[in-house]
């Protein structure tokens, strides 16, 4: 497929043609030039515009460095020999200078911008020999140090730029890794609960077929218990469709309010969390995790009582789910519902802590990344 010209890269948008306005006061102190000096001052400015497309193309290449010494060589030859003001066109490798994600190249920028902005600075008093007054000085100096200063936020606005876009790729792969353990899950409930329950029906479905004839009442209740383990089965298939939805901490916690409360465990919930804050594949990995250790009191605690408390700060937030029942036998190793807890807090590099005091306490703690907001245009 043949390649579309494109003046500046899609990904910026309109930034660069905004820049380009800047281009017509080096045009316009070209008119006040005569003779071989202007066509070479329009020659330059034509030069200077190519510099400016291709090092938008060049980001993170070898030519890149080549085409900034280029553009700032023009800069100083016009701030030298033309006008002092076109040392403002410093505002365009100071952009670039940005770029350099290098400390050792992104230093030796801020040195030749420097040289480039100081020293025709410096030569108008041996020129003239003259000093500036000092509306000249507060005209020229403060622009000077703009100049100077910039590559340093644009290099810090790329930087944080580049973290968000890592960021971004690391949500995505949580929510790949997610997905995936989703489908073990899925699996492994299908083979143990369905494959268990479609096995007993095809031997019942047999059985009732060699009863018919033999033992015809038999046959009736063997086929009414296949309509009751069909219903059963079916609640299952409802079940799990069910826990596939993403599931939020507020809805889970409702759910485990009620599976304790059915189990005659009292209940209790301490926290002012705004889940809404929360990212959705944070929310899904902790909500399994507490619906995992609400199951495990209901089946190994023997407690008759089950609190859960989460507190949230800038950086993390603790889940504590806590019973009075039996605790944990520390020589024991984690059972396999608590692995599993351990293997999804990890894809958000949340960590795991279960003790006893007074029965068990299970501590899950997961970070919180907050991700910056994006203002202004992206360069």
């Amino acid at each position: 497929m043949s390649r579309t010209f494109s003046i500046f890269p899609s990904q910026f948008g309109f930034f660069p043609y905004i820049f380009l306005v800047y281009i017509a006061f080096p045009i316009y102190y070209l008119t006040k030039e005569a003779g071989f000096k202007q066509i070479i001052g329009y020659g330059m400015v034509l030069l200077f515009l190519v510099t400016y497309r291709q090092l938008y193309f060049c980001a993170g290449k070898r030519k890149f460095t080549y085409w900034l010494a280029v553009q700032l060589a023009i800069i100083f030859t016009y701030s030298m020999f033309y006008n002092l003001n076109y040392m403002f066109l410093g505002f365009f490798p100071a952009n670039f200078i940005g770029y350099y994600r290098e400390k050792t190249k992104f230093y030796r920028g801020i040195v030749s911008l420097t040289f480039v902005q100081i020293i025709p600075f410096m030569y108008h008093f041996v020129n003239t020999k003259t000093m500036l007054s000092s509306g000249e000085l507060l005209y020229f100096v403060p622009f000077i140090i703009i100049i100077l200063i910039s590559p340093y936020g644009v290099r810090s606005m790329n930087r944080r730029m580049e973290l968000e876009r890592k960021l971004d790729q690391a949500n995505q792969q949580i929510k790949e890794l997610v997905k995936r353990e989703e489908r073990v899950r899925i699996a492994r409930d299908l083979h143990d609960t369905l494959g268990h329950t479609l096995s007993l029906l095809t031997l019942k479905s047999q059985l009732v077929q060699r009863l018919t004839a033999a033992d015809p009442e038999r046959a009736r209740l063997e086929a009414k218990e296949i309509e009751i383990t069909s219903r059963a089965a079916l609640k299952q298939v409802r079940e799990l469709v069910s826990d596939m939805r993403a599931a939020t901490i507020a809805e889970e916690l409702l759910q485990t309010k009620q599976i304790l409360r059915a189990a005659g465990i009292t209940y209790q919930y301490d926290g002012e969390v705004d889940f809404h804050q929360i990212p959705p594949v944070m929310q899904n990995i902790v909500s399994m995790c507490i619906r995992e250790a609400a199951t495990n009191v209901v089946k190994h605690s023997r407690a008759t009582h089950c609190s859960i408390s989460i507190l949230q700060t800038s950086e993390r937030m603790n889940v504590v789910v806590q019973d009075d029942g039996m605790g944990v036998d520390k020589s024991k190793q984690f059972g396999n519902g608590l692995q599993g807890m351990e293997e999804r807090l990890a894809l958000i590099d949340g960590g795991l802590k279960l003790t006893t005091h007074n029965g068990a306490v299970l501590e899950m703690t997961v970070p919180i990344i907050k991700k910056a907001n994006r203002k202004g245009t992206a360069i």
